[in-house]
């Protein structure tokens, strides 16, 4: 089945400087990101996995080498006009085929993330004066100005992940940790993003909530959300249809999984079987690499 590119990269490379030392973080990587695809970044403490997707997001530049997004749709994209002129007037360039995003001043790099990025991280950067609701709505302002239309749309989607009236109007502090993270993907979503980038959200949780937010990751995906997600742990790796390994900087290697099958672990999963295979395929890859 051929997959439409949404992100790609040529040439992509990161370097830091500290006095006279140079780490060469991300070297020449040439890769694509495909529409509806849940794509999982993995590979060793300082490979450079967190360094990739904030290069692949706009957070951050890459030293050299660009990133190019296929975001248009005949021609045209959801405030397109507005990111044309934001474009020309910072001298960057935007192509009839494709977005180029490396050479963005930082406005236009912040005005196309808020059209076409969403970000989920390990931390939750919630604002604890606000409500939960209303940490959701400040995101979703700086695209809808339309309140009544925003907070009914917000109001669904937190109902969606369990985070009903009682709790959508308490502060960050007095939900749990789980409930917390849910109100940071909904956050993430709430602007219909193309692409939702996600760095370790489940790391600071325990098992049960880490279950619950990647099911909902898993959710999202499957309804056509394109995610990219940087983990450590095979539980949450398993979850996407493509794994990337990254190594010193380079992509070691990337298997393709085919869809979530789910907990192979599950008495009640009727493709308990091949939900087998599918882990046993990743772990086997993973080892490979040298996990």
């Amino acid at each position: 089945m051929n997959k439409n590119t949404i992100i790609a990269t040529k040439d992509l490379s990161k370097t830091f400087s500290n006095e006279s030392v140079q780490q060469h973080v991300l070297k020449n990587l040439n890769m694509e990101i495909y529409q509806g695809d849940f794509t999982v970044i993995m590979g060793n403490s300082g490979s450079g996995k967190s360094t990739l997707l904030y290069a692949l997001s706009g957070m951050d530049r890459p030293s050299l080498g660009t990133v190019t997004y296929y975001v248009r749709e005949n021609g045209k994209g959801t405030g397109l006009r507005q990111l044309d002129k934001a474009i020309k007037k910072s001298g960057g360039k935007a192509e009839a085929e494709g977005i180029e995003i490396s050479g963005f001043s930082n406005d236009s790099l912040a005005l196309f993330r808020r059209m076409y990025s969403g970000f989920v991280f390990q931390q939750n950067y919630l604002n604890d004066s606000m409500s939960a609701l209303d940490n959701v709505m400040i995101s979703g302002l700086l695209k809808n100005k339309d309140r009544r239309a925003l907070a009914e749309k917000a109001k669904k989607l937190l109902a969606r992940v369990e985070i009903g009236e009682k709790d959508y109007r308490k502060f960050p502090t007095q939900l749990s940790g789980g409930q917390q993270q849910r109100v940071a993907v909904v956050r993430g979503v709430i602007n219909e993003p193309r692409v939702l980038f996600a760095d370790e959200p489940t790391g600071a949780l325990n098992s049960q909530n880490t279950t619950n937010v990647l099911d909902i990751l898993t959710e999202l995906n499957q309804e056509g959300q394109s995610i990219v997600m940087v983990t450590h742990t095979v539980k949450a790796a398993e979850r996407g249809n493509r794994v990337i390994y990254l190594a010193d900087g380079v992509i070691a290697d990337e298997i393709d999984l085919g869809p979530y099958l789910g907990d192979y672990k599950d008495d009640a999963n009727p493709d308990r079987e091949k939900a087998a295979e599918r882990h046993k395929r990743l772990k086997d890859f993973l080892q490979n690499q040298g996990w």
